[in-house]
């Protein structure tokens, strides 16, 4: 059976959704998804914003397959990145040599950033770009993760 909407109670819900939707909410990190290749692992943009402790924050992408921990990504905090074989529900120090992403911090130049690391034990690479945009209190990048290309012969 198809639900009706009620004149005014549909028109009332639509006004909060509406608010609730446009109103500012405290610095999160955010990653928006796309893709023009859908050979892509993961593909998108990514905001690092401070949140209300004055850190950074970051966000990690486990790739799993039937079941299986393969890998994970972090993005951030700010201007790290890191990769790691398996998945695991502790935090690692993108610091520590298991980081498949060395350097893993992005230096920046003149306002830009960019970086490409080949992965060849997951035969991938990893890509990050500062993005326009970016504030003072949030820094914007785009990420790619691909399957290395292979060399034509």
């Amino acid at each position: 059976m198809r639900q009706r909407f009620a004149g005014r109670g549909w028109l009332l819900s639509g006004f909060v959704a509406s608010t609730l939707v446009l109103t500012a909410r405290p610095a999160a990190p955010q990653f928006t998804s796309y893709s023009r290749d859908p050979r892509h692992v993961l593909e998108g943009s990514w905001e690092s914003c401070r949140g209300s402790d004055g850190q950074y924050n970051e966000r990690v992408y486990d790739h799993v397959v039937n079941g299986v921990g393969q890998f994970e990504v972090h993005l951030g905090p700010q201007d790290e990145f890191a990769v790691f074989v398996g998945v695991q529900d502790e935090h690692r120090e993108h610091a520590s040599p298991a980081n498949l992403l060395q350097p893993y911090r992005l230096e920046h130049d003149s306002g830009r950033a960019t970086r490409r690391w080949e992965l060849p034990s997951l035969s991938l690479a990893f890509t990050a770009t500062l993005a326009g945009g970016s504030r003072s209190d949030c820094e914007s990048w785009f990420v790619l993760l691909e399957p290395l290309r292979k060399p034509s012969h």
